[in-house]
Parts: structure tokens; C-alpha cells; sequence
């Protein structure tokens, strides 16, 4: 049993390099699982869902809404599926009905995870699926409204669907599918918030057992472990060792655990499909005066975008107050390295990422039930980089945590 300084506590010295995944999973098994008691979306909360939709398509005059299988069509229908060159889609009207449109094959798939009523338009082989649409959309009568696609739909969609309605305008369905999206519900929250206490315990077991001589991959295997063991679906493990902490996303250069030197940990996780996202940066082993100093600011970093937060304020705002702070400090200036090269924050929810963006020039007003990522990163090209990464919820009377920041470099996980 040996101890580590940044831990504070007894690290697990059996652990050897490259332990396979089965001696990972009984190592975890005793672990609780959290997960065991959240509630999934139901078919009520997804028709509160198509009900603001609703008003929202009559509020930005658009007649129907395409959205192809991802996020999105989890949100409103439950439909768990994927994309190919086979369309599967939703559609819902201002009136508020629903048709998911997919091939006469798949239909009974499809079913199994459809979570709300909806009329099921099945198309073969040899047929055009927008001309379905196209048709369903002309007995209600929008055969000339506005069509609304989100965001995300592919072009040959957008394509087809224009040719079979030439009458009716295609137009970008952002505004309600955000406009429902980016508003959290109570139970949206709680689900958010067992993913987050899932990652933070899984550092907390994985953090001991980190060795040195151990890569990215040894590291991942057992924080991926730990999610799967306590209800969780592990959506990433980045990890990023030494030098490659100074380039936010890595380096594809061989990396192992060495003393003195900064282990930077970005991993998330899903509770029924709502997602966590934590980083956290510590030194395996002595940290140096310069680490700890970067360690400190970085931390600072984050409080500066948390109380920047408030209802109200245009999401921008909350990275021009950090640039503002990092540029004070002789990082930057903006974007320029050494400092912070990339956004304070990102929203999440479904997707690990989703608008809007905690990014210069956003001026979407922060409000309640949004929810954001706080993580601005210091990267010093070269030497390492500090990224400490927090989510936080908007309340009515300001920004709530899912996860406590950490109180030192010493105690990285609290």
C-alpha cells in the first residue's frame, strides 16, 4: 500500500498495468448502485413536451416539425433509433398531433421504444418516405405552411421533403426545438444529477488505483468500470497525461503516468439518457509551485463564470467576465495561448453538448432550467494545462452545481 500525496489517501498498489476488463469489474462490483431509483421520462412529461412545441411552432408560424432519430427524437417521442440511409422520422403539428414516418420493416422495432401516441406511416423499399409526409400533412392541411426541420436533419431529408411539398417553405425548426430543449424539467434535473454523482464517485474509485507506468486506456478501463457498476452508461474517458494536459483534446502521442507530472481526467456519463460532464486536473504525486499556482487560478476561473451566471444575463457575458479575470493574470489576451483557447461552456442535457454555448457573442438571456458546463481551461503549450470542469443548473434566483468544484489540488475529488 503506498500513499498519494495528491489523494490524500492509500492507493491501491495490486493494481498492475493493462488489468483486463473482468478483474476491473469485480474490483467495482461492490460498488452502490445510484441509478437504481431514478425515474425515466414518461409519456406525461413527453406530451408537456409536444404541448409547448406546439405552441411554439403557432408562435413562430410554422405548421410541422421533421426530426430525424438522435436527441431530439428521444425528447418527444422516446423513439431510440438511427440513422441511415433508411429515413426514420417524427413529424409533429401545431395541432399537436404526431406520425413517426419509417420503413414497413422496421415498424414493430420502432414501436418498442415509442413512448407517447402517434400514428405510424410505413413505406417500402420502392417508395419516397417525404412523399408519406407529404401526403400526411396534406389531409391536415398544411400542404402550403411553413415546414419546420431540426437542426440536425441531413440534406437529402431536407431535399426530398422540399421537392414532395413545393408549396410549403422549409424553414429551420431551432426555435422550438430549442425552446423546449434548452429548459430543464425537475425530473430532467434529477436525472442530471445522478450522472453527475455517479462520475464524482467513480473518480473516487479510480483515482487510488492510478499507478505510475499506467496509459490513458489503463485509466479509462477502471473509471468506465466504476460507471457501468453503479447504474450508468460511460458516454467518454478522456485522459490526458504530462504534456498532452496542455491541448484540450489530447495528443496522439504515447502518454503513462510519471511523477511530478499533471493528470488531467474529462469523463461523463448518461442516467437514462441525461449526461454528466466532469473534469478534473491534479499532479500524481509533488506538485510544483508553478502547477499549483495555474491549479489555483484555473479554480478561481470557475467562480468568476458562476457568479457571473445570473438570470437574465446574456450567456456571453459569463466568458467575458473569465477572459476578463485570465487577461488580468497575463493570460490571453481572448483565445491566444497560454490561456484559455476555447469556450467557457457548453449546454448539456440529452447531448453531451447542446446550445447554447457559455462563448463570446452568445446574447441569449441565461434562464431558469438551462444548464451549462463551467470548465475554463488554462493550456500552456508545451507544459501542461489545468482543466477543472463543474455543470451547473440556472435556478430562478441563480446558478445551482450538479458537482462541488474541488477545494485544492490536493484534494481533487473533495
Amino acid at each position: 500500500m503506498r500513499r498519494r500525496k495528491f489523494l490524500g489517501t492509500a492507493a491501491v498498489g495490486a493494481f498492475a498495468v493493462g488489468l483486463p476488463p473482468s478483474v476491473l469489474a469485480a474490483d467495482a462490483a461492490d460498488l452502490a448502485n445510484l441509478a437504481a431509483k431514478a425515474a425515466p421520462i414518461g409519456k406525461a412529461e413527453r406530451m408537456t413536451r409536444i404541448a409547448k412545441a406546439k405552441a411554439l411552432m403557432a408562435a413562430n408560424d410554422i405548421g410541422a416539425l421533421l426530426i430525424e432519430p438522435g436527441s431530439s427524437l428521444i425528447y418527444f417521442t422516446g423513439v431510440q433509433w438511427w440513422r441511415s440511409e433508411r429515413l426514420t422520422a417524427a413529424i409533429l403539428t401545431r395541432e399537436g398531433e404526431v406520425a413517426v414516418v419509417t420503413p414497413f420493416f422496421e415498424e414493430p422495432s420502432v414501436r418498442e421504444s415509442l413512448g407517447i401516441e402517434a400514428e405510424i406511416l410505413t413505406w417500402n423499399e420502392d417508395e419516397n418516405p417525404l412523399a408519406k409526409v407529404a401526403a400526411w400533412l396534406g389531409k391536415r392541411g398544411l400542404a402550403q405552411g411553413r415546414i419546420g426541420v431540426e437542426e440536425t436533419v441531413r440534406y437529402f431529408a431536407v431535399d426530398a421533403l422540399e421537392k414532395a411539398m413545393p408549396q410549403a417553405p422549409v424553414v429551420n425548426g431551432a426555435p422550438v426545438v430549442r425552446g423546449c430543449r434548452m429548459i430543464k424539467s425537475p425530473a430532467e434535473l434529477a436525472l442530471m444529477q445522478v450522472a453527475n454523482d455517479i462520475t464524482i464517485a467513480a473518480y473516487r474509485h479510480t483515482a487510488p488505483r492510478i499507478e505510475e507506468g499506467m496509459t490513458p486506456a489503463d485509466i479509462g478501463m477502471i473509471m468506465r468500470a466504476a460507471t457501468v457498476a453503479m447504474g450508468a452508461r460511460s458516454e467518454f474517458e478522456l485522459i490526458l497525461l504530462g504534456e498532452a494536459s496542455a491541448y484540450p483534446h489530447g495528443s496522439g502521442k504515447p502518454q503513462r503516468v510519471a511523477k511530478g507530472e499533471v493528470v488531467l481526467m474529462d469523463c461523463g456519463a448518461s442516467v437514462h439518457g441525461y449526461q454528466s460532464d466532469i473534469s478534473r486536473s491534479f499532479v500524481f504525486g509533488e506538485a510544483t509551485a508553478r502547477q499549483r499556482k495555474v491549479w489555483e487560478q484555473m479554480r478561481q476561473g470557475q467562480e468568476v463564470a458562476f457568479a457571473a451566471a445570473q438570470v437574465g444575463a446574456p450567456a456571453g457575458s459569463v466568458d467575458d467576465a473569465v477572459r476578463a479575470y485570465y487577461e488580468s493574470l497575463g493570460w490571453g489576451p481572448g483565445y491566444k495561448l497560454p490561456g484559455t483557447s476555447h469556450r467557457t461552456g457548453h449546454g448539456i442535457g440529452l447531448d453531451g453538448h447542446e446550445p447554447v454555448n457559455l462563448v463570446r457573442g452568445e446574447t441569449t438571456p441565461l434562464a431558469p432550467g438551462m444548464c451549462f458546463s463551467n470548465e475554463p481551461g488554462i493550456y500552456i503549450p508545451g507544459e501542461f494545462g489545468i482543466r477543472l470542469e463543474d455543470c451547473f443548473y440556472m435556478a430562478a434566483d441563480g446558478p445551482r452545481w450538479f458537482s462541488e468544484p474541488p477545494p485544492s489540488i490536493d484534494a481533487p475529488f473533495g
